[in-house]
């Protein structure tokens, strides 16, 4: 436990005392300016103390205690890193100076570097206090901002009864975070103003346990699709976070999970899939249990498509986004369009559609959030219509997405 307290104590610390060369700069004689900045940090961690000690598994990231420390800490720990690096940067110039000084002139005495430069600490603060006042916005505001995307996809062998066919895509509800019913029923709302042919949610209902559901499950049974709603399961459903107090609790959890999916109407495909017919045509709709690089791997795919034949056009639902790459595009029996969550985006990063857009979360997933090929076959990865950990959204906003499926030549 101390090893667990010290080590993050330490780097935090570290962070803390470069940051605070800034401070101390700009505030040499508004005594004021020093007790608030060591005021924050030192409240900071003895929170983070707090966390570690106190800790519950079963409780998780909706856990009061954790919610706040987690929004402090992208709120301090984000921009202090932002305000160290040029400061990092000046002080590499000024021991390069000192150096060179010492070794030209032979004159002694007089401080080894030259001192720091005032604007140097008040432009680290400018750009600190920008993502310092997104940050805000994404706890108060940004978590609960759905963004509404639409994409037309194009197939060659798409049936003709299925031209225009639309489906709205939700991912990772993550229910036992939400804190605001108001919020909650307008994203509802939004999904069923789409007016789709079917919902598919693309798996992680709860963060760790069924019982989070239950105070929502009234406004999430309101979801509507006239061809229906179907579900899979994600890494979180699992329970796999939680200290049981034994197997059979934990397997009661997740019986409860299956029923939770059938009490708000959702059809939860289990390495299993099901026959969508319009107009004497049908496509297979194919949904597997989590799968993911470095996760559990409870995804069948074989098992899922063993009454399928290649000529039937796919639509698969697969939590982990990994698994397109790792197994789905290699298979051979085509899935045409594949659905995946998981990500979330990290929920902090920048997105200018059709420009540009970067989140840390690139560097573990490739194919992270939005529309991808791959030889004709589709991934489409939803950023997630809940939040998990830190308690907001920073630039990669909660998604709802709509796919209308066109018959015609594949576009991207």
């Amino acid at each position: 436990m101390l090893f667990r307290i010290l080590i993050p104590v330490l780097l935090m610390s570290v962070v803390d005392i470069y940051a605070y060369q800034a401070v101390r700069t700009l505030t040499k004689d508004q005594v004021w300016g020093r007790y608030l900045y060591w005021g924050l940090s030192i409240a900071f961690l003895v929170l983070l103390v707090l966390v570690i000690i106190n800790f519950d598994r079963s409780a998780g990231p909706q856990h009061p205690l954790f919610k706040i420390f987690m929004g402090s800490f992208v709120l301090l720990f984000v921009p202090k890193l932002i305000i160290s690096a040029p400061l990092l940067l000046e002080d590499i110039v000024r021991i390069i100076v000192g150096i060179s000084g010492k070794i030209i002139s032979s004159s002694e005495g007089g401080p080894f570097m030259p001192s720091r430069r005032k604007f140097v600490s008040q432009m680290a603060l400018a750009l600190a206090a920008i993502p310092f006042a997104g940050i805000l916005h994404g706890i108060f505001k940004g978590k609960y901002n759905y963004r509404v995307i639409k994409k037309t996809l194009f197939f060659p062998d798409l049936p003709d009864a299925f031209d225009g066919f639309r489906l709205t895509q939700i991912s990772d509800v993550h229910s036992g975070s939400f804190d605001n019913p108001e919020k909650i029923a307008y994203g509802i709302n939004l999904i069923n103003q789409q007016r789709s042919d079917l919902i598919l949610f693309t798996g992680d209902l709860v963060n760790n346990v069924a019982d989070e559901m239950e105070p929502w499950k009234e406004v999430f049974s309101t979801l509507n699709a006239p061809m229906g709603k179907y579900s899979i399961l994600g890494n979180h459903d699992y329970g796999d976070y939680v200290n049981w107090p034994s197997a059979e609790a934990k397997a009661a959890n997740m019986q409860k999970l299956y029923r939770t999916h059938a009490d708000i109407g959702f059809d939860l495909l289990r390495n299993e899939n099901r026959v969508i017919e319009k107009d004497g045509e049908r496509i297979r709709l194919v949904g597997v249990e989590n799968w993911g690089k470095g996760f559990a791997q409870h995804g069948d795919l074989e098992l899922a498509l063993q009454d399928t034949s290649e000529q039937e056009f796919h639509i698969l639902m697969s939590h982990d986004p990994s698994h397109f790459d790792e197994v789905v595009k290699k298979h051979p029996k085509k899935m045409s369009l594949t659905l995946s969550g998981h990500t979330h985006g990290m929920q902090f990063g920048i997105e200018i559609p059709g420009v540009f857009r970067w989140s840390p979360v690139k560097y573990r997933y490739p194919k992270w959030a939005g529309l991808y090929e791959d030889a004709g076959r589709y991934l489409y990865v939803n950023r997630g219509f809940g939040f998990l950990a830190f308690p907001g959204r920073v630039g990669i906003w909660p998604e709802i997405t709509v796919l209308e499926l066109r018959k015609g030549e594949a576009n991207a």
